[in-house]
């Protein structure tokens, strides 16, 4: 939990307080218009590009998933794993777990609740080391394990003076979340049993909000999100509590759901059939920008006709910060604002060029609005870089390039 060097060196000042994540969910609502969030993504959600993405309009950012049994046990895990702003904008930030142990998941939570906004737990990661461990994705198996988990840790924060009240407290600077980031199950039975478990009675929910990744614990990321999930799940708890959608978020005009009907159908109205999942390449899923009959995008739609409260991206916002900005493709600017963060809250160098690599190329956006910033070859030789001081320096060099602009990355930083 250490600011970055540089950051508080001779500043007395406190830490910039956090916003509850509810507050913001809802000033988005207040103004009809989706939540975008940043993904908790292993090694990249560092808090360099965590303040870029905030600068191009995401609204909450998730930490990279920290392992609650190290953060509690060493203060180096907390130091190395949870970057703090202690000046200018703190990045609303989520601090998200991985635990399997209530009292684990309940200190870790504690320890963290000065310099977050809430707490998050990870019931979604399929890797197989964390599925090993019962972490991430297991627990979709665990419901009253994770039932017991947040049970307990709002129990912790609330003994320790915060406020878990839900929207009664979003309006208090000591206001905290507890929330969980979810999968699916091929039979979206038990994924309701799940969701009926842990988010308990709907006047006394356990968690603040939901976010589902509408895949099962073993369909690849390459395979399209399922979206008749996605539809039977939200019509049932949107009501609720607030649910964000994760995963195929990579333009905003081809959003991977549909409006929601006049005439919802419940999931007791669908053959048992509709509520199995098969993993398949053959089912219905635009890929493509919806479009109207004269070849236009579709108008954006608002939360007010959806039974979704935001979106949640990864590789979208690691191809394209400025995603939520509403660019198709990676700007310029982006790449200078990541690279003036890292000089404030240093990252490896490894990690730069990586994040520099993705930013330059042809990303996710439709094949008729791609222009990557740096081509293939120019891309390449990004690995062969020997520190900063040469990565900045190819930076400007290809920046001349093609705007003719001079040592603008050198100069600014």
């Amino acid at each position: 939990m250490a600011a970055p060097p540089g950051e508080d060196d001779g500043d007395e000042s406190p830490p910039v307080e956090p916003s509850h994540p509810l507050k913001i969910f809802d000033a988005a609502r207040k103004q009809d218009r989706f939540l975008y969030a940043c993904a908790p993504m292993v090694r990249y959600s560092k808090l360099a590009f965590r303040q870029t993405v905030h600068q191009y309009g995401v609204d909450l950012c998730w930490t990279p998933m920290i392992l609650a049994k190290e953060f509690n046990r060493s203060e180096f895990a907390r130091d190395s794993d949870l970057t703090i702003s202690t000046r200018g904008v703190q990045p609303p930030t989520v601090l998200q777990f991985g635990a399997n142990k209530p009292l684990e998941l309940a200190r870790a939570s504690a320890l963290a609740a000065p310099f977050v906004g809430g707490v998050d737990l990870n019931c979604g990661c399929p890797q197989s080391w964390a599925c090993a461990e019962t972490l991430g994705a297991a627990l979709m198996n665990r419901r009253e394990l994770v039932r017991d988990m947040v049970v307990e840790t709002r129990a912790r924060l609330r003994d320790d003076g915060w406020a878990v009240g839900r929207e009664a407290d979003a309006d208090s600077p000591r206001g905290r979340s507890v929330s969980v980031k979810i999968r699916v199950h091929d039979d979206l039975r038990r994924t309701m049993d799940f969701l009926d478990t842990v988010i308990g009675h709907p006047q006394n929910r356990l968690v603040d909000w939901v976010t589902i990744h509408p895949r099962t614990r073993s369909t690849p990321s390459t395979t399209p999100i399922r979206t008749e999930a996605l539809d039977i799940l939200t019509a049932k708890y949107a009501g609720t509590l607030p649910i964000l959608l994760s995963g195929d978020v990579f333009d905003l005009s081809a959003l991977p759901f549909k409006p929601s009907s006049t005439t919802t159908t419940t999931p007791s109205d669908l053959p048992l059939a509709t509520l199995t999942i098969k993993d398949d390449h053959d089912h219905d899923h635009d890929e493509q920008p919806r479009r109207q009959p004269n070849g236009t995008p579709a108008a954006a739609p608002r939360p007010s006709n959806t039974n979704l409260e935001g979106f949640m991206s990864a590789r979208g916002l690691l191809a394209n910060p400025a995603l939520f900005a509403g660019h198709p493709t990676c700007p310029w600017e982006a790449v200078e604002t990541f690279m003036s963060n890292v000089a404030r809250c240093p990252l490896p160098f490894k990690l730069v060029v990586h994040h520099v690599s993705e930013m330059c190329g042809p990303g996710f956006a439709a094949a008729a609005d791609r222009n990557p910033l740096l081509g293939r070859r120019d891309r390449a030789r990004l690995s062969g870089l020997a520190d900063m001081c040469e990565l900045i320096d190819y930076l400007d060099e290809k920046l001349e390039e093609r705007t003719g602009r001079k040592g603008g990355l050198r100069r600014d930083l």
